[in-house]
């Protein structure tokens, strides 16, 4: 068994996984009855998972109205791409979720990862009403995250400049780390950080490597989340 990081709970499966990350943000929204529910979404096979989860009758008990739903990051192509997260999520949730207008805040790609890394950085400001970040008032409820088969999470990787950024909330990634080699779009370490929970999801053997070299001490990007994180791993990951 791979030695895992601090604060993991372990699973059977992936789908085991998908369920409990599920459970934690209903037991998040019950925790605050009251105003707005802010989530911060993930691409990855398992967060896809989590999201189908979401849109079945189990969870139909949700405070749907008062979820909003952002990205931690996505690549530079239109919402109808392939490629894009938006439309893995929006397909995953469907249409049981029954997304209210205004409460699903893709990150704007039509002009470019620069400008949308600007565009998105003012919508989540004025969604949180401030120009910092306060330590004692979190941007997100939940930040979901996945791990990368090199240890990179949202679209920061190993050795880019993007890792050091401390002000930005978002930062243009021109040049991704591994496949598919397209620019992206990240939220930055200082806004992932800004949440009442932080969850990083990860399933299946090709996740062993970067689990290994966390344990090593390596210093992956993952290594890096800062905030209340939880690690969510199922046994295939773990080498179990």
């Amino acid at each position: 068994m791979i030695p895992l990081p601090q604060g993991t709970v372990l699973f059977d499966d992936a789908d085991a996984v998908a369920r409990a990350a599920a459970d934690h943000l209903r037991a998040l929204c019950a925790s605050a009855p009251h105003g707005r529910i802010a989530v911060c979404l993930s691409g990855g096979s398992t967060p896809r998972r989590l999201y189908t989860a979401l849109a079945g009758a189990e969870y139909a008990d949700l405070p749907w109205s008062r979820l909003h739903w952002f990205f931690g990051d996505d690549r530079a192509v239109a919402a109808e791409d392939d490629l894009s997260n938006v439309r893995m999520a929006r397909e995953a949730l469907g249409p049981a979720s029954a997304i209210p207008a205004g409460q699903f805040h893709p990150i704007p790609m039509a002009d470019g990862p620069h400008a949308a890394a600007g565009r998105y950085e003012a919508a989540l400001k004025a969604f949180y009403g401030a120009e910092t970040l306060d330590p004692a008032r979190p941007l997100f409820d939940l930040v979901l995250l996945g791990l990368g088969e090199d240890g990179h999470v949202a679209s920061l990787f190993p050795g880019q400049p993007a890792l050091e950024e401390t002000t930005a909330w978002v930062v243009a990634v021109p040049e991704a780390g591994m496949t598919p080699f397209v620019p992206r779009v990240s939220l930055t370490f200082p806004a992932l950080a800004s949440a009442r929970s932080v969850l990083l999801l990860v399933s299946g053997p090709g996740k062993r490597d970067p689990l290994a070299r966390l344990a090593a001490g390596e210093d992956l990007p993952a290594a890096r989340v800062r905030g209340p994180v939880r690690w969510f791993v199922d046994r295939a990951a773990a080498d179990v």
